[in-house]
This record gives C-alpha cells, sequence and structure tokens, in this order.
C-alpha cells in the first residue's frame, strides 16, 4: 500500500512539473540540494551563452541550480568530481571520517569522535544508533531550478539488495518550487539476520513574492530505519571467524547469539518555516528591515524491537517467554515566534519565542521489585532566545543564546563565535560553547519485556563547556583544536545483572581533539591526509576514544580521450589506534561503555578508480582489499566482525532539462 500511495505522488508530482514551460532566462535569481558547490567558481559542467541573434534565450547556467539551507544559506548543484565526492559517496551522503561503519551497508556506525557542541535545550528521542541515517529538520534542503533537475544516486550493496537515491525539482515558476526524493536500500548482508531496509521520503517547496517580501520553505518527511539484529558472533565463535580457515569464509556458516530480533525506527514530520518582512530597505542606501518569522515542526517517532522467543542468556530474565514487542513513542510539536532586525552598521539581531509539547513513552506502568516505573514523560517548554550577526572589514561576529523559562526540563545555552579573514587563503576563528540539557528520554525512562531495561532515572541536567579553535587555509593546512569540558556525563554500560543500563558520571571529564587536514600535490599526483588527536582524562572511564584517527589518499587526477573523460583513480588508508571500543545493544539501539576489550589497530585500505563523463561520475571500489592477505582481527565493535574484502560499484547521475 505504501509503494502505491508513493507511486501515485511520484506520478502526480512529476506530471504537475512537466505541465509547466520553464522559461530559459539569464541568472535565474533564487535559493537552491542535491551535491553542492558552496564555492564562487563554477564547474566544468555549466551551459555557454549563446550570441546568435539578440532575440535567442540564453542558456541556464549550472550555478542557477540553487540550493537553500534551512537557515537560508545559499549553494548551487556541483557536478564536478573531487576527492571530497570520493568521501561522500556513501550510504549516509556524507564525509564519514570518524565513523566506523559495521559489517552490513544500512547498519548502525560506531562513533570513533565526538562533538559536544549543541544548542539543543530539550532531550531528545534517543536510539541514537537508529539516527545516522535519519534526517533532521536542518538536512532538509529546499531548491531554485530554472529548469528541471534530476539526480539519480545508484550504488551496489551486499548479497542480495541495492542502494537507491532518486531526486526530482522543478519551478512551476519563478517564485514557486517543488521537489521530491527518496533514498532507498536494501542490503541482505554476508551475516546470520543482518538484513538491511531503509527509505527516507522527502518533499519539499518553497514560495517567495515577486517583491520578495513574504517567504516560505516547507518539508515533509517519512522515514524508516529497519534492521534484522543477531546481536553479534557468539564468543565460541570468534576464534573460527580470526583463524582465517576458508571454511568459515563464507561468514554465513558462523552462529550469531540470535536469529529471531529486528528493530524499526519510524519517522514522521511536517516543517514550515516562512517569514514576512514587515519593513523593507526602499533602496540600496537605506539599511534597515525588520522580519517576523514563524518556524512550526510537528513530528513523530517510534522504536520498536521484536524477537518471536526471549533470549534470557543474552538479555536476562524476560516477563514473557515469545513474542517480545517493545515499543516507545515520541510526539513533539514545536512553534517558534521570530522577530529579525538588521542595519548596516549595527548588524542582525534575532529575538525569539518557542513553545514545545512532547509526549514520551509508553501506553503501560510496569511494577518491577515493588518499584513503578512510569509510562510518560509529557508537558511543555516555553523558551526565549536571541541571536547575533555582524560582518566588518574581514571579521565576523556570532552569537546565540537560549533558555528554558518555564517547564519540567531546565536548559541553556551560549555560544559566540569570533573570525577574521586574513587574506583570500587564510582565515582564522575562535568559539566558545556552553550548554546545559537534560539526557535523552530513554536515559530517563525506558520500559521493555526484558526486566533489566526497566528503569525511570532523576538525572541531573549534562552541563559542557566548549572552547574551540579554528584555521583554514589551502596553502598550509586547516587545524581545528577542541576543548571540552563535560559534567555529569550520561552514558549506557552493563551492569552487575549483565543488562545495559543509563548511568550518570558524577566526575568532569576533559576532552581534547587537534584536527589537520592537509592535500599534498605535485602535478597530476595528490597526497590527502587527515589525522585527529584526542586525549580523554576521566576517572570513570565513562568515555572511550581512539587516541589517533587517520585517513590517508593518494590519487592520480587527469583528463584522459581527449578531455572527455576526467578519470581519478587512487587508494584510501584509514586505521584508528586500539582502545576499549563501545559495544552495541541492539535491544535499546544504543552503544554502551566497556573496559575489559582493546579493539581497532588495523589498518583499513580501499583502491578506488573514479571517472567523469559530462555530468555523470561513475565510482568503482575495491573495499578493504587488504583483508585478502591480513589477519581477520578487524572489528566495528565487540562480537561484531568489520566486513571483508568486496568490490562495490556505482554512480551519481544529474540531468538538467
Amino acid at each position: 500500500m505504501k509503494k502505491i500511495i508513493f507511486s501515485f505522488l511520484l506520478f502526480a508530482f512529476v506530471s504537475i512539473a512537466y505541465a509547466q514551460k520553464p522559461t530559459l532566462k539569464k541568472s535565474f535569481n533564487s535559493d537552491s540540494g542535491v551535491e553542492s558547490n558552496s564555492s564562487s567558481r563554477q564547474d566544468s559542467t555549466k551551459s555557454k551563452k549563446t550570441n546568435t541573434k539578440k532575440n535567442d534565450k540564453q542558456k541556464a547556467l549550472i550555478s542557477d541550480y540553487l540550493i537553500i539551507s534551512s537557515t537560508r544559506d545559499t549553494t548551487y548543484v556541483d557536478t564536478t568530481l573531487t576527492i571530497n565526492k570520493e568521501y561522500k559517496y556513501n550510504y549516509l551522503r556524507r564525509d564519514n571520517f570518524g565513523l566506523m561503519p559495521f559489517a552490513n551497508v544500512g547498519q548502525t556506525y560506531n562513533s570513533l569522535t565526538y562533538d559536544f557542541g549543541n544548542t539543543n535545550q530539550l532531550p531528545e528521542f534517543g536510539a541514537s544508533a537508529k539516527h545516522f541515517n535519519y534526517l533532521k529538520a536542518d538536512d532538509v534542503n529546499y531548491y531554485h531550478a530554472p529548469t528541471p533537475l534530476t539526480e539519480l544516486f545508484f550504488k551496489t550493496a551486499f548479497t542480495q539488495g541495492q542502494q537507491l537515491d532518486a531526486f526530482f525539482t522543478t519551478n512551476t515558476s519563478r517564485q514557486f518550487n517543488l521537489s521530491i526524493g527518496y533514498k532507498g536500500l536494501r542490503s541482505l548482508g554476508f551475516y546470520q539476520n543482518s538484513l538491511s531496509s531503509t527509505g527516507n521520503l522527502r518533499i519539499t517547496s518553497s514560495y517567495k513574492t515577486k517583491n520578495k517580501r513574504y517567504v516560505l520553505n516547507t518539508h515533509f518527511t517519512s522515514q524508516d530505519i529497519f534492521n534484522q539484529e543477531n546481536g553479534g558472533l557468539k564468543d565460541t565463535n570468534i576464534a573460527f571467524f580470526e583463524s582465517g580457515d576458508p571454511d568459515f569464509d563464507d561468514r554465513g556458516v558462523l552462529e550469531v547469539n540470535f536469529e529471531n530480533a529486528e528493530n524499526l525506527l519510524l519517522g514522521k514530520r511536517f516543517y514550515l518555516n516562512h517569514s514576512y518582512d514587515l519593513v523593507q530597505p526602499k533602496d540600496s542606501v537605506s539599511s534597515n528591515k525588520i522580519q517576523l518569522a514563524h518556524i512550526m515542526t510537528l513530528e513523530d517517532k517510534i522504536y520498536t524491537y521484536d524477537q518471536t522467543t526471549a533470549n534470557t542468556d543474552y538479555f536476562g530474565d524476560s516477563f514473557q517467554a515469545s513474542n517480545i514487542k517493545d515499543r516507545t513513542e515520541l510526539e513533539q510539536f514545536t512553534n517558534q515566534l521570530q522577530l529579525n532586525y538588521s542595519n548596516s552598521i549595527i548588524g542582525n539581531v534575532q529575538f525569539n519565542a518557542t513553545h514545545n509539547n512532547y509526549n514520551y513513552g509508553y501506553d503501560k506502568r510496569v511494577i518491577l521489585n515493588n518499584i513503578t516505573i512510569p509510562n510518560r514523560l509529557k508537558g511543555d517548554i516555553l523558551s526565549v532566545g536571541a541571536k547575533y550577526n555582524k560582518e566588518y572589514k574581514g571579521f565576523n561576529l556570532k552569537g546565540q543564546a537560549g533558555l528554558n523559562v518555564s517547564g519540567d526540563f531546565d536548559g541553556n545555552y551560549i555560544s559566540a563565535t569570533g573570525a577574521y579573514q586574513i587574506n583570500k587563503d587564510l582565515k582564522i576563528s575562535a568559539s566558545i560553547n556552553h550548554n546545559s540539557v537534560a539526557p535523552n528520554f530513554n536515559t530517563l525512562l525506558f520500559q521493555s519485556s526484558y526486566k533489566n531495561y526497566n528503569w525511570s532515572n532523576q538525572f541531573n541536567n549534562i552541563q559542557t563547556q566548549q572552547l574551540i579553535f579554528n584555521v583554514q587555509s589551502n596553502k598550509y593546512a586547516n587545524l581545528t583544536l577542541d576543548l571540552s569540558t563535560i559534567n555529569d556525563f550520561v552514558y549506557f554500560a552493563k551492569d552487575a545483572d549483565g543488562g545495559v543500563k543509563a548511568f550518570q558520571n558524577s566526575n568532569p571529564i576533559t576532552y581534547l581533539k587537534a584536527k589537520l587536514q592537509k592535500e599534498i600535490r605535485y602535478k597530476n599526483f595528490a597526497l590527502d591526509n587527515t589525522v585527529l588527536y584526542q586525549n580523554v582524562k576521566d576517572d570513570s572511564n565513562s568515555l572511550n576514544v581512539p587516541q589517533i584517527v587517520t585517513r590517508n589518499t593518494l590519487y592520480y587526477s587527469n583528463h584522459i580521450f581527449k578531455k572527455a573523460m576526467f578519470l581519478q583513480t587512487g587508494v584510501i588508508f584509514n586505521y584508528f589506534s586500539a582502545y576499549n571500543m563501545d559495544g552495541y545493544d541492539p535491544l535499546i539501539a544504543e552503544f554502551y561503555t566497556q573496559n575489559d576489550q582493546e579493539l581497532g589497530a588495523f589498518p583499513r585500505l580501499d583502491f578506488f578508480v573514479n571517472a567523469k563523463i559530462r555530468q555523470t561520475r561513475i565510482y568503482l571500489k575495491a573495499e578493504h582489499f587488504n583483508a585478502l592477505f591480513s589477519d581477520p582481527t578487524y572489528y566495528s565493535a565487540p562480537n561484531q566482525p568489520f566486513r571483508d574484502f568486496t568490490i562495490r560499484f556505482g554512480l551519481v547521475w544529474n540531468f538538467f532539462l
């Protein structure tokens, strides 16, 4: 039924779009998705203007196909082939440096690094391991296209299945744009009970009046992230995996902890962001602008864990022996009003007020050991905030703050950034952030058919302070120093009964990161290096990260076949030092801290050959080819082996009609 509805919507959408007759005029001004290019340089695929007759219509430039973020920053479609495109050609469609993927595409990722700078004022849903591929409201872009634009992304998966991301956008007029996209995946995987099946539907529209006084951006998303869960290899089969015995090259013969479990994250969101200029600058000399804006978000999330027969050896005692069906829900409705004032002397100032209604929990209460576990966390939060931005002679100052003034959850944040553009190549910036927010809902309240997974906690807010220093230079290097202090850190770990529970660390944590990125070029060869150093001081050992994470890419680029094709080929080296890698619990879809087993310190080598023909980028990669001649001691988490050598291919294809 869902496929029928989706097909009908797609057909209706395309029919409406093609019913319009786009006019190709030069410099189609507007706001902008897909693969983007934020630089001022146009790529080699732009259409050239025709000068044969004065009355001839001029063709649209590729820089006219605009992509607009939720904050209305504008970039344009990018069809070039660069090493950064190689890094983003993956399931997430973004650079996954610092993430360790599991064996099957579409499964979760183990985090090798963390960022504690955020502006959250409310707890999040939880089930964090399911959210790597979940599109948040800020991840959805809006578009402006002088002609219909299509992008097709395809990549092979493992054993059975494929990965596809299809996107289409068109302007029915200069003022109104529609877009629809669907990213789908199905991959069987090599291990027992490890099927992945995900779908991300996004529909957007944007509108602005001819005088640009009123602007509207809105979207609808429907997302489902499904995984069969096997709990990893049984302890008795670890030796078989690491032996290198050809009898176990077929990973399907290795025994896993269970073969009857699956979890699912569902999410639907309606988002509306519109603004009206109460006062507009009358001319280029006038500088005052007063704008009233409203942002509304309505989002529902459901997380389920199903298992046909209880596995008490793995999770502990259960209330029932079969038909485990755990279900967690969150309904959230948010409205924010903004008053924005802009002046060429003062800068941009915003005042906002936000109302948030939340309803998290379950349909029943649980009584365990004479303790009642409640079923709901619900209420209303009223918060206020402000933002400031000013640019002056190469300097840029930004600041924002927020405070919860009523409701059951306290929360506040303040953030300030100062940046200076020394010259065209060199830019420096410094940021300071403070945040106080309640931990995720699933750490405060959780219910399950398994007795060990029922709790109701009264945790303190997590307090974070962050200081960041950043240097950006293509000539020298890109350097980021990040020092964070975390108080009352909340994490998951195993208790004395063997169940994974939420705990709060009463000791402060000091977390230092230093990241260096530099590309060295010689003629058609290049060596791209990214090195991350991390150091954690934590008496409770609740936050574990590898000390070194590195990615080094040696590659060759050149035009061939009389410049009809652009070729890029090379080898990518990934490595992280050994550390107490977090374990994965599929029941709550969370990673938990463990300090008994060190994993890591193995290289991953990928060989790739990429090519670009017109607006088509073709990708071919031999992933982890050193697994052919190295010991199989590579893991993504305890008892969760990383993927073996495999060859994958695919493409990204843009159509400009």
